[in-house]
């Protein structure tokens, strides 16, 4: 019932999808999700655009279904034609939505700066693009970076004193045993959790010297890259959340921030 409806206000029945051309239509849809529409793969009977939707439609996950179509909406005026003269009702945006609800990655939200920095935001933005291109192996260097970027502003804000050089797991590692000093992390499992991703983001570091774009590497595979991204997002979430209960700083730490004294 919902191919029906989407369907009918795409104005598939004739073989093409609203006013688009060949040209325009494989633009949008790979400016929307990054795929090319004109691969053989969704070359369904005649290959013509509406059949070529319906492929789409069954070959890609829902979050990527539902951003096109949401992104075919958003500017529905543009490409809906003079002769059309349907409106897209709350039924087709609830389908856009239950779609979208779909997202590989739940906390893909999360991943947003927390300085006000131009290209922080936009280095954020290409990870999150990774994901909605449903792409994760293409993000994951930029991923890394932006968390290296992230607990850095972390420990500034709570004055930590860290040496320039320290990598990714010892910056995690001093900002976890600031909020354990501070009373922050109430319990011990969340305290074990939050130490066993000292040791995930050491091996973060070898995945993106060796298993990512950032060089000129054999790319980590589909679903290990989206594990290691739900990994990353969910404990962004967390920091998150346990950031929002703070107002003043943390006092300042003297430790010795080597990249190889890690508090842990």
């Amino acid at each position: 019932m919902e191919k029906k409806k989407l369907e009918r206000i795409l104005g598939m029945s004739s073989g093409y999808v609203l006013d688009f051309s060949n040209r325009t239509f494989e633009e949008f849809v790979y400016e929307s999700t990054g795929k090319e529409i004109y691969d053989e793969k969704y070359n369904l009977n005649s290959g013509s655009k509406a059949n070529r939707m319906r492929a789409f439609w069954g070959i890609e996950s829902n979050y990527v279904v539902g951003k096109l179509l949401g992104d075919i909406f958003d500017e529905w005026d543009e490409h809906k034609g003079f002769n059309n003269t349907d409106i897209p009702n709350e039924d087709i945006f609830k389908i856009v939505q239950r779609l979208k609800s779909s997202v590989p990655v739940p906390d893909i939200d999360a991943v947003i700066p927390n300085s006000e920095e131009k290209d922080f935001e936009t280095l954020a933005k290409t990870v999150r693009d990774s994901i909605d291109r449903n792409e994760p192996e293409s993000g994951l260097d930029r991923l890394h970076t932006f968390l290296v970027k992230y607990f850095r502003v972390l420990c500034e804000k709570h004055d930590i004193q860290i040496d320039q050089k320290i990598p990714l797991h010892g910056l995690v590692g001093q900002y976890i045993k600031a909020m354990k000093s501070n009373g922050a992390i109430e319990s011990e499992m969340t305290e074990r959790i939050l130490k066993s991703s000292i040791a995930n983001m050491e091996a973060f570091n070898h995945v993106r010297n060796n298993q990512s774009f950032a060089h000129d590497n054999k790319v980590l595979k589909y679903s290990e890259a989206m594990l290691i991204f739900g990994h990353v997002t969910s404990s962004l979430r967390f920091i998150e959340n346990l950031e929002k209960g703070f107002e003043q700083p943390i006092k300042k730490t003297t430790t010795d921030l080597g990249p190889d004294n890690l508090p842990f």
